[in-house]
């Protein structure tokens, strides 16, 4: 079906048209540079058709938008590449999720991203949608150098507390990494890794600030998110593939009805108090 903007005023000395808006509406989609996409513009500059016009802004808007992101990941590569520029190579990005959950384990993930890394949207996991994080963490893997995973059970964050468990984590997603790749310096996400003889750099919020935490962010989101998604099917009354763990209205009405089972913390207040009115234990 034609678009009714398509036919203007074709008499002498009127302005003729260019390609029609479905076929600039497709050129515009498949643009995959910023020079196709000035070419656009450049071929609508003077198209008197409103819709032409609207698509040379959705156009420049795209280039503006893809200028930022360029931005945004030289921000987050810019302490690494310091780093590189200095002769420092085997630069690992360390971060972990699963410290408030009353559920499961918690996660920490080593990540050595190539030199040349570039890859769009990436972020703190708690800022990307889960398709986007599953994705990106495809990707991840699929480009690292080198990538550790260390995890404890909830019984040994009990045994623990959750603060040193986290960073027993983060300690053995080190160990794990040192197997399969050459590690010269780490990036941690606002803490520094214990019993670690190696080179550190703590930052705050490293996750929204550099590449390599963002990375080791997804890596780990997306790898407990999957583990409390078959835990889910494991123990169905509590719904853990919908909030992993966490302390959600749901999983605290569940814990209330059911009380815990294996693999809630019995350190954390909400789970204790649930097997106080139950009376019940661990079981597997």
């Amino acid at each position: 079906m034609s678009d009714p903007s398509d036919f203007l005023d074709n008499s002498p000395g009127a302005k003729t048209p260019g390609r029609s808006l479905a076929k600039l509406r497709a050129a515009l989609s498949s643009a995959n540079s910023d020079e196709e996409l000035q070419l656009l513009i450049k071929e609508v500059g003077e198209d008197p058709r409103i819709g032409a016009q609207q698509l040379a802004n959705r156009a420049r808007g795209l280039i503006q938008a893809r200028a930022a992101e360029r931005n945004r990941m030289a921000d987050l590569l810019f302490l690494r590449d310091e780093l590189v520029e200095g002769g420092v190579r085997g630069i690992a990005g360390i971060d972990e999720v699963g410290v408030g959950p009353l559920a499961g384990s918690v996660v920490a993930a080593a990540v050595i991203l190539p030199e040349d890394f570039a890859l769009e949207g990436l972020n703190d996991s708690k800022k990307v949608p889960k398709a986007r994080r599953e994705r990106l963490a495809a990707e991840i893997r699929e480009v690292a150098i080198g990538i550790g995973i260390g995890e404890l059970t909830s019984e040994e964050i009990d045994q623990r507390g959750i603060y040193q468990a986290a960073l027993e984590a983060m300690r053995r997603a080190v160990a794990s990494l040192q197997r399969v790749a050459e590690v010269g310096h780490l990036l941690v996400d606002a803490r520094t890794v214990p019993g670690v003889d190696l080179p550190q750099t703590p930052i705050i919020r490293g996750d929204s600030k550099d590449a390599s935490i963002a990375a080791a962010s997804i890596v780990a989101k997306v790898y407990r998110d999957a583990q409390m998604a078959a835990l889910g099917v494991r123990y169905p009354a509590y719904g853990f593939e919908r909030h992993m763990g966490y302390g959600t209205a749901e999983h605290v009405a569940a814990l209330k009805e059911y009380g815990p089972c294996p693999i809630h913390r019995r350190s954390f207040a909400p789970v204790e108090e649930a097997e106080r009115l139950h009376g019940g234990s661990r079981e597997s």
